[in-house]
């Protein structure tokens, strides 16, 4: 899968998943959610060295989780009766917005 870090614009479904993205000029429809999860900052290291800066360190970057999806997204267009398609994983944080930070196609 190759990596990205460009923002997107995701139009979400019934069901809060993305329904539809823009990703450089091309709207891609989402036909699977393959799969959903949500990552948190690393807590575990600690950014004060005394107990109370540690624990204010841990919050803030649980506070910085992000949810991602991996959807499966076709464009629509018929090449040879057969749809281009790929598998992208879509991001979301409150910070930076969406992003697609990966593809295989």
């Amino acid at each position: 899968m190759r990596q990205y870090d460009d923002p997107v614009e995701v139009r979400r479904g019934e069901a809060e998943d993305p329904d539809q993205f823009l990703w450089r000029g091309r709207l891609w429809k989402v036909r699977a959610v393959v799969a959903h999860w949500v990552e948190t900052g690393p807590w575990w290291q600690g950014t004060g060295t005394d107990s109370g800066s540690a624990r204010d360190g841990a919050a803030a970057d649980l506070v910085a989780e992000r949810e991602l999806w991996r959807v499966e997204a076709g464009r629509g267009i018929q090449v040879v009766d057969t749809e281009t398609y790929g598998v992208f994983d879509l991001s979301f944080d409150w910070t930076d917005g969406w992003q697609l930070v990966g593809c295989q196609d």
